[in-house]
C-alpha cells in the first residue's frame, strides 16, 4: 500500500519510543488506559484499522477474524509466539500476520537459568524468610538446596531460546540434553556438548532438571502430561517460560503437592493469568508472571520489530517477520 499513511491500531501500551516512532509513520490509536480489550472491542479495532497490532494477551479466533472489516490487511502481531491467533483463517481472508522472533531469545534464556537457580538453591523461600524478618541466624542444616553444576539438563525444544539456554547451562557446568523435532546439526551438537534423545521418555526419565522450551501447537498441548511427569525423577525439577499449555498443570500440581517432583518454576500458566491456587500454597515452586522477555532492550527491540514489518507492508513488499501456517 505505498503512498498511503496506514491506520494502526495498537491493542496495549508500548514503550514510549516505539509508541512515539509509531504515530510519526502512521495514523495511530494508542490504547491510554492500558486495559486489556474485550472480544467485542478487538472486534470493532479489526473493523476500523488496516493494522492490528495485538499481543499474547489478545486471543483472536476464526470467529471473530470472520468479523473483521475488509479494511485489515495485517496482523502485526508484538511477540514471538502466535499461537493466540488463528492464521490459518487470517491468510484465508486476506490478512497477513507477521510476528517479532529471535528478539526475546537472551532474555528468555536468562529467566529459565535464573528459574533453575530460584528452585535448585531455594532462593524464594530465603527471600520470604528475611522479608518476614524471621532469619535466626545462619544454620549447617538450613535452605540446603542442589548444586547446579554436575546436574543433567533436558532442554525440551531446541530452537533458538533452547540453544541459547544450553549455552548458559555449559557455563553453570550441566550436562546438555534435548529432545527436538529435528535433530540439530552434528556440529552444533559438538559446540553446545548436547545429547540428543529421539525418545522425550527415554530423556526425562534421566534428568535432573527438565526445561520446557518449545511453542504451544496441537501437537505441544500437554506434551508433559500426567504420564509423562510420572516419569520424571522424584529429586528432579521442571522450569517452563514457553507456553503453560504444554504442561498439564493439574497433574504437575498433585505431583508437586505429594513429592513425587522436587520442584518447579513456572513463568507461565496453562489458563493465561488464572493460576492454579494450589501451586501458590507450595514452597517448592517459584512463579512468575510471565517475565522471560520482560527487558528494556527486548521489549524496545520487539517494537521496532513491529514497526519495519508494518512499514515494509505500507512500501507494498512483504513484512520480513510474515507467518505461514506451515511455520506452526
Amino acid at each position: 500500500m505505498p503512498g498511503e499513511r496506514l491506520s494502526v491500531v495498537v491493542t496495549r501500551r508500548l514503550p514510549e519510543a516505539v509508541e512515539t516512532r509509531l504515530k510519526e509513520l502512521f495514523d495511530v490509536e494508542l490504547n491510554e488506559d492500558d486495559l486489556p480489550m474485550s472480544k467485542s472491542d478487538l472486534v470493532s479495532a479489526m473493523n476500523r484499522a488496516d493494522v492490528l497490532v495485538p499481543c499474547i494477551a489478545d486471543r483472536i479466533d476464526a470467529g471473530m477474524l470472520g468479523q473483521a472489516g475488509e479494511k485489515l490487511k495485517l496482523i502485526a502481531n508484538y511477540g514471538a509466539g502466535v499461537d493466540h491467533i488463528d492464521v490459518a483463517t487470517a491468510r484465508q481472508r486476506g490478512i497477513l500476520v507477521s510476528n517479532t522472533p529471535g528478539v526475546m531469545t537472551d532474555d528468555t534464556a536468562d529467566m529459565v537459568m535464573a528459574l533453575i537457580l530460584s528452585v535448585l538453591r531455594r532462593v524464594p523461600e530465603g527471600m520470604a524468610v528475611m522479608q518476614e524478618g524471621n532469619w535466626k541466624g545462619w544454620a549447617p542444616t538450613a535452605f540446603m538446596g542442589g548444586r547446579v553444576g554436575g546436574k543433567r539438563l533436558g532442554i525440551l525444544g531446541m530452537g533458538r531460546i533452547g540453544q541459547a539456554v544450553a549455552r548458559r547451562a555449559q557455563a553453570f557446568g550441566m550436562q546438555v540434553h534435548y529432545h527436538n523435532r529435528r535433530r540439530l546439526h552434528a556440529d552444533i551438537e559438538t559446540a553446545l556438548e548436547a545429547t540428543y534423545w529421539e525418545s522425550l521418555d527415554q530423556m526425562i526419565a534421566r534428568m535432573d532438571v527438565v526445561s520446557v522450551n518449545c511453542p504451544h501447537t496441537p501437537s505441544t498441548f500437554h506434551l508433559m502430561n500426567a504420564r509423562r511427569l510420572k516419569l520424571m525423577k522424584p529429586q528432579a525439577v521442571i522450569v517452563n517460560t514457553s507456553r503453560g499449555e504444554v504442561i498439564d498443570e493439574n497433574a504437575l500440581t498433585r505431583m508437586l503437592r505429594s513429592g513425587e517432583i522436587a520442584g518447579a518454576g513456572l513463568d507461565v500458566f496453562e489458563k493465561g493469568r488464572e493460576v492454579n491456587p494450589r501451586l501458590r500454597e507450595l514452597s517448592n515452586v517459584v512463579l512468575l508472571p510471565h517475565m522471560g522477555s520482560a527487558t528494556r532492550e527486548g521489549r524496545a527491540e520487539m517494537g521496532e520489530k513491529v514497526i519495519i514489518n508494518i512499514k515494509t507492508f505500507a512500501d507494498g513488499h512483504r513484512p520480513p517477520d510474515m507467518v505461514v501456517p506451515s511455520m506452526l
